[in-house]
């Protein structure tokens, strides 16, 4: 099993920034890659970004590239998400999530999810 712990979520103006966290604790070894998801209020889960441990490998939805970067500390079993330029449709609650798929983008590929932490973005 892996256990994931996210932090970091708040409230913050459109423009702004904030920054996501997400601890791995357990078998991290059966891990290949971990990712961020989204789900606003009466909408469907969905992908924000991706990354691959070997070789490190990013992948980004269309809707967040060029705003939102996602980086690991493996020291630190950890990743981040750097959310830049933040707009109201950014509002979600964000859930990091584990996988031994290395190039998983879908739900269905994670078998390990944190709990989520609520971004809100004001207009």
């Amino acid at each position: 099993q892996v256990q994931l712990v996210e932090s970091g979520g708040g409230l913050v103006q459109a423009g702004g920034s904030l920054r996501l966290s997400c601890v791995a604790s357990g078998r991290t070894s059966s891990t290949n890659c971990m990712g961020w998801f989204r789900q606003a209020p009466g909408k469907e889960r969905e992908f924000v970004a991706r990354i691959r441990w070997y070789p490190i490998n990013t992948y980004y939805a269309d809707s967040v590239k060029g705003r939102f970067t996602i980086s690991r500390d493996s020291s630190k079993n950890a990743v981040y998400l750097q959310m830049n330029t933040l707009k109201p449709e950014d509002t979600a609650v964000y859930y990091c999530a584990a996988s031994g798929v290395g190039y998983a983008f879908k739900s269905s590929d994670f078998g390990f999810w944190g709990q989520g932490t609520q971004v809100t973005v004001s207009s």
